[in-house]
Formats: structure tokens, sequence, C-alpha cells
């Protein structure tokens, strides 16, 4: 059901927690995202943040595609707390982080 590896969020996550050293390289790293990625890291923040339930993954995915007007990396770096959203998003969805964290220590 999520179509982004949870590798690549992690990765988001790790440089969202960096600030300002690891800002460029975030834009970059969600740039070459292609356009499902893009809606699925956008829903997975915001169930993380408690806007869809885990039940409406399906509609928050939806409503990313269709309420996409900025850049997501523009969307996803002016929203506070990214890193713990994406965290809970993940959480929420029942997907265990542990392995790629490790991976990118």
């Amino acid at each position: 059901m999520i179509e982004i590896a949870a590798d690549k969020v992690v990765q988001v996550v790790f440089l969202a927690r960096e600030g300002p050293a690891g800002a460029r390289e975030l834009h970059a790293f969600i740039g070459g995202l292609n356009e499902d990625e893009k809606a699925h890291l956008t829903a997975l923040a915001w169930v993380g943040r408690g806007a869809f339930g885990a039940e409406a993954y399906g509609e928050a995915v939806a409503t990313a595609f269709a309420e996409a007007t900025v850049p997501t990396d523009v969307y996803l770096m002016g929203m506070p707390h990214l890193a713990e959203n994406l965290e809970a998003g993940l959480d929420a969805m029942g997907v265990d982080v542990a392995g790629a964290e490790e991976d990118l220590l």
C-alpha cells in the first residue's frame, strides 16, 4: 500500500534532523523522488501528525496528489517536526524501520 521504500523515508528523516546543514541535500533528495513517492511521503507525514488516520491512508495519498500546488520538497521542509511526523506515520502504518535506520548509521 505504501509506494515509497522505508529506507527513502528514513533518509528524509535523517536529513531533516540535520537542519540547515542538510537542507540542500534534503531538497535534492525529495526532488529526485518520482511523483508517487512524493505523494506517499506527504501522506505519511500527514498520518504522522494526525491529519489522517492510518485507515484513511489511501485518502491521504489521493489528497496529496490533488492538492500538490507547490514543490513537495518546499512543502515538506516548511512542515514543523517533519522528521517526527514521518516516523510517527511509518509507525502508524506498521512499518518497522529499524533495519533501514541501522543501514544509514
